[in-house]
C-alpha cells in the first residue's frame, strides 16, 4: 500500500515573516486533523528551510527543498548542494518544468540531481511533463517516457522506492487548467509502466506518483481517487493555509476510505 504524499511548492514566494506565519498557521491548522494517513511536505524557498525546521519539529510535517545541484561542492556561486540540505530536509524537488524552461535543465542534468539527492539520503520528487505544443502534437507519451527513463538512469534498484514522480503537464501549471483525473491517471500509468520496464513491475508498484498542475481543494479528490495517483504537488494553493489544510484533509480522507 503506497502512502499518499501531498507536497506544497511555494516557489519564489514569501518574505521571512510571511513564511513563518504560513508555517505556523499550517502547523496549528493541521493539529488534531486526521491526516496521519498521508505524508505532508512543505517546500519553502531555501532561505526559510532552517527556521521552518524548528516549527515543524515533532509535528509530523516534513520539509523539502525546491532544487539542488548535481555535485556536492565546488565553484557554483548561488547553488545549493544536496549535502547542505540533509539536516533540514527529507525531500527535494528536481526537474521542475520551470527549472527546465527558465534555467536550461536537460534530462541529463535532472538525472545528476536525482543521483545527488539519493546519495545524501534525500527523496527526490522527480517532475516530468509535456508542453502544450507537445500535447497537441500527440507527443505526450513519448516525452514522458523519455524524461522518466533519463531521470531514473542512475537509480539503483534498491533506491527506486525512495523516489517520487510528479506528473506536471506544463500547460496546466499556474493556468487554472488542470488535466482531468482520467487522463492524469492514464499518464501516471504510463510512468509506472516505463519504470516497470527499467526495474520490474514489483519495484515500479512501490513508487508514488503525484499529479501537479493547478491542484486545489476543489479538485484534489478527483486526482487522489485515481488508482495510479498517490498524491499531489501543489503550487499556488499551498500558499493559502486554509486551502492547503483542506486539501490535505480531503486527501487523507480518501486515503483512509
Amino acid at each position: 500500500m503506497r502512502t499518499p504524499i501531498i507536497a506544497g511548492n511555494w516557489k519564489m514566494n514569501t518574505t521571512y515573516d510571511e513564511a513563518m506565519d504560513l508555517v505556523e498557521e499550517l502547523v496549528d491548522g493541521l493539529e488534531g486533523r486526521d491526516v496521519e494517513e498521508i505524508d505532508i511536505v512543505l517546500c519553502p524557498p531555501a532561505l526559510w528551510l532552517f527556521p521552518a525546521a524548528e516549527y515543524v519539529e515533532d509535528t509530523g510535517l516534513l520539509l523539502g527543498a525546491q532544487n539542488c545541484h548535481a555535485t556536492d561542492r565546488g565553484a557554483f556561486t548561488g547553488e545549493i548542494s544536496a549535502a547542505m540540505l540533509t539536516d533540514q530536509c527529507s525531500y527535494v524537488i528536481v526537474g521542475h518544468s520551470e527549472r527546465r524552461q527558465h534555467f536550461g535543465e536537460t534530462d541529463e542534468i535532472v538525472a545528476g540531481k536525482v543521483a545527488a539527492a539519493l546519495r545524501h539520503g534525500l527523496r527526490p520528487i522527480v517532475c516530468v511533463g509535456e508542453g502544450l505544443a507537445e500535447r497537441d502534437a500527440g507527443a505526450t507519451d513519448a516525452v514522458i517516457a523519455r524524461q522518466v527513463s533519463a531521470a531514473f538512469a542512475p537509480v539503483e534498484d534498491g533506491h527506486v522506492a525512495e523516489c517520487v514522480v510528479a506528473y506536471e503537464p506544463i500547460w496546466a501549471i499556474g493556468s487554472g487548467r488542470a488535466a482531468d483525473g482520467v487522463e492524469a491517471n492514464r499518464v501516471a500509468g504510463l510512468i509506472r509502466g516505463t519504470l516497470g520496464e527499467q526495474f520490474g513491475a514489483a519495484r515500479a508498484a512501490q513508487i508514488r506518483i503525484q499529479y501537479g498542475g493547478s491542484v486545489t481543494d476543489a479538485n484534489i479528490a478527483e486526482f487522489i481517487g485515481q488508482p495510479e495517483i498517490d498524491g499531489a504537488l501543489v503550487g499556488g494553493a499551498s500558499l493559502k493555509a486554509e486551502t492547503f489544510i483542506q486539501l490535505c484533509t480531503i486527501a487523507a480522507g480518501k486515503a483512509g476510505a
